[in-house]
């Protein structure tokens, strides 16, 4: 069994940045899982962010976080990283990070294809 904690949330204001760790424990090996950031509003279901793959080759994300938001990884800490840069108030969410035993993310923007979730942690942002 995977247990994900994620931490980094806050309040900020637009244009602000954060960053938010995901750190996966009881895994055998973390560096074969593909892992995934997915954001939630009140009365909405889980919205894709970003994934990475198990070797942090390919990263995928969403076209609302292009070129805003950056997805990582470190194997060596059992830990994925979403940096957040140059926040809207339409980033406000819970974020939840979510590991899924196929490495390379076949259908990444599924909640479904996902085996493990995270508490998450809450992000708002004020304008």
């Amino acid at each position: 069994q995977v247990q994900l904690v994620e931490s980094g949330g806050g309040s900020v204001q637009a244009g602000g940045s954060l960053r938010l760790s995901c750190a996966a424990s009881g895994c055998t090996t973390f560096s074969n899982l593909g892992m995934a950031w997915f954001r939630q509003v009140p009365g909405k279901v889980h919205a894709f962010v970003a994934g990475i793959t198990w070797n942090g080759y390919n990263t995928y994300y969403a076209d609302s976080v292009k070129g805003r938001f950056t997805i990582s990884r470190d194997n060596a800490k059992n830990t994925v990283f979403l940096q957040m840069n140059s926040l809207k108030p339409e980033d406000t969410a819970v974020f939840y990070c979510a590991a899924s035993a196929n490495p390379v993310l076949v259908r990444y923007r599924a909640p479904g294809a996902y085996d493990f979730w995270g508490q998450g942690t809450q992000v708002t942002v004020s304008s």
